[in-house]
């Protein structure tokens, strides 16, 4: 009588699921802040990455305090993947990488970090190498039990391929092989990821690749879509409302620390992804940065900002010869604003915190200079140099 109770229960089982089958989505509890981590390729692209650059790359960013201050991802970006097998597993690069992703991923989360991999919609990657097009549920399972925590999936040699639709396979085929993985869509933008990707992903590509350089502006298809520091930050006007916990506007890495940027507009740089709630994913050598760029990576009161619970994404206020106000809303009542001078000369500052629906009294906390500066009752006045920030944080 048992074993037919169970055999029972067995066949009602089969017979729910198949009339109501469990509806693949995305992780949920993933990303409640943005992601914080280390991608492989600002600095290394796909010549420089093997096993040991990112077995050391783990280990420095324990030791340099970048764990310390939140950063948890250590991502391996194209150029990893060589070819699949007779079966259709893929297969790493045996050269670079001896001991197989297993191994490596094992590694990363013994130091107390996580472990993330790259992939690509089309028919083959970025780089020309093995992608994931009529893979994704083989590939998925493969990720999983090598214990990926964050995918990255990028966007080239598509062809006639429906964005949506492409991601949302993949989307399913993480979610079947049941390892919760944080999703990249590296779209581009192309194809517009806010208006349908919170479903889909946990942070989504809002512009082209950044350059490491301030101001470079590339042209895709006849539009601009970034390529630069300014270019990135100038296509995330307009989005705030679509990001939010679990769900991310991605302005792509950070190239503080790659040499391109003077060190003041490697702190802007830091200071506007974290005003934009962006993830921040390092991309310059850790193993060997300067203290400068450590101190700006590492800033953890510039980083609360970007890490802040209400997970609202900072927003341009206003824009007056080259002086940009940036507001964002903050847990607890508090706001933060950056004043940005985008422009080539220093510039004076004298204004009225009615001038960006500030009221008066709050306390204004310098946030880069750790100090006090009076009260929203009075005018701000004081220098801002070209290309720099000030980054200030209100509190009632």
């Amino acid at each position: 009588m048992r074993q037919l109770c169970i055999f029972r229960a067995m066949l009602f089982c089969i017979a729910f699921f198949s009339f109501f089958p469990v509806r693949a989505q995305k992780f949920a509890g993933l990303a409640a802040t943005p992601p914080m981590g280390w991608n492989s390729w600002n600095k290394f692209a796909c010549d420089g990455i093997n096993e040991t650059v990112i077995r050391e790359t783990a280990d420095a960013m324990v030791a340099s305090g970048m764990q310390a201050a939140g950063y948890q991802y250590v991502v391996i970006d194209d150029c990893w993947q060589v070819g699949r097998d007779s079966a259709g597993n893929i297969i790493a690069d045996p050269v670079k990488f001896p001991h197989g992703i297993k191994a490596l991923a094992d590694y990363v989360h013994s130091k107390g970090l996580k472990f993330g991999i790259y992939t690509c919609c089309g028919t083959k990657t970025c780089a020309g190498r093995p992608a994931s097009r009529g893979y994704e549920f083989q590939d998925a399972r493969q990720y999983a039990a090598w214990g990926v925590d964050y995918l990255k999936e990028d966007w080239c040699n598509t062809s006639t391929q429906d964005a949506k639709e492409s991601y949302t396979l993949m989307r399913d085929a993480l979610y079947k092989a049941g390892r919760p993985i944080i999703f990249s869509l590296c779209e581009w933008g192309t194809h517009k990821p806010w208006h349908w990707a919170a479903d889909v992903g946990h942070l989504w590509r809002t512009s082209g690749d950044i350059g490491n350089n301030w101001d470079f502006m590339e042209a895709g298809d006849g539009s601009a879509y970034g390529g630069s520091v300014i270019g990135n930050l100038d296509l995330q006007s307009g989005l705030e409302k679509y990001a939010g916990p679990g769900h991310w506007n991605d302005p792509d890495m950070l190239e503080v620390g790659n040499g391109g940027l003077t060190p003041e507009e490697e702190r802007s740089h830091f200071t506007l992804w974290c005003m934009l709630a962006a993830p921040l994913m390092a991309g310059n050598d850790i193993r060997n940065m300067s203290a400068t760029t450590r101190a700006i990576l590492t800033n953890h009161d510039v980083i609360a900002i970007d890490q802040d619970v209400l997970g609202r994404q900072g927003y341009r206020e206003s824009m007056k010869d080259n002086l940009e106000v940036f507001v964002k809303p903050l847990s607890g009542g508090d706001t933060a604003v950056c004043l940005f001078n985008r422009g080539d000369q220093p510039k004076k500052l004298d204004f009225s915190w009615a001038e960006f629906k500030i009221g008066a009294g709050a306390s204004i906390h310098n946030v880069w200079k750790g100090a006090a500066e009076g009260t929203t009752s009075s005018p701000y006045r004081g220098t801002i140099g070209k290309h720099e920030v000030i980054l200030l944080r209100m509190h009632r």
